[in-house]
């Protein structure tokens, strides 16, 4: 005969996540298009494993070191070419 299961007292329960997030972290609810999150969980499994969550987000962090890589060289060739024009 199978045991009785014990019952869980929830009276002291809170709502929320149950890990909290690290310090740096903020929780967030987002939505992605299907494909997109299909192409993540994809690579996360062709990996090996992995969390796919922090696979998007180091995707994020590059595309934003490299927009700023951008905006630095802009910022150089308009500097030159400021220098230059007061030059003459």
């Amino acid at each position: 005969m199978k045991e009785k299961e014990k019952e869980y007292d929830f009276r002291q329960g809170r709502r929320g996540p149950v890990v909290p997030p690290g310090p740096g972290k903020t929780r967030i609810t987002i939505r992605l298009d299907n494909e997109v999150l299909e192409w993540f969980r994809h690579k996360v499994h062709e990996a090996g494993g992995g969390n796919y969550q922090t696979l998007i987000n180091q995707a994020l962090r590059e595309y934003i070191q490299s927009r700023e890589g951008i905006l630095a060289e802009t910022l150089r060739r308009v500097i030159k070419e400021e220098l230059a024009g007061a030059s003459s």
